[in-house]
């Protein structure tokens, strides 16, 4: 929380064309995550636009299925923990509806060592229904690979989004 009791984002240093997360991506969801105040996990607001529609009105599985992925996958790199999805299931229990507002929760569920197992669900903001589920299996990257993506993520200068160039 800052100093006015808003939550403070959750950012990798140097953006990227992520096309869950990246603000590079002029495609892509540009979710910003905040840390649950558990402390396990992250959560991330969303109001799905046109861009995300599949049948009409209500947003695309693909995408319900990607904001899941991405919140779990944010709640590991909260805990400086690389790793990639091995496996992702969904359960889709109502439709996330075209400019309403939502909030995706993540949670590490369990550990293991090299697997780790995750939690995740998409929540209508006005009234708390739970709208999709996921689980999903992440493997933890081999060292090499994890201080690559930490010097390309969190290392060097920061790379403005569009339009962010000269505000203070």
């Amino acid at each position: 929380m800052n100093t006015v009791g808003e939550p403070v984002p959750i950012n990798m240093i140097n953006d990227h064309h992520c096309f869950g997360c990246g603000r590079l991506n002029l495609h892509g969801l540009h979710l910003m995550f905040y840390a649950n105040v558990d402390g396990n996990g992250v959560w991330a607001p969303f109001t799905p636009t046109a861009a995300f529609e599949g049948y009409g009105g209500i947003v695309h599985g693909g995408i319900v299925c990607t904001i899941l992925d991405e919140v779990m996958a944010w709640s590991l790199y909260r805990e400086q923990t690389w790793a990639v999805t091995g496996q992702l299931s969904t359960r889709f229990r109502k439709p996330l509806v075209m400019g309403e507002p939502v909030l995706a929760i993540g949670k590490i569920v369990r550990d293991r060592g090299r697997v780790i197992d995750m939690r995740g669900e998409i929540r209508r903001a006005s009234d708390d229904a739970v709208l999709a589920e996921g689980t999903a299996t992440f493997f933890r990257v081999p060292e090499a690979q994890a201080a690559e993506w930490n010097e390309r993520y969190q290392s060097g200068p920061v790379t403005p989004a569009a339009g962010d160039e000269g505000e203070s």
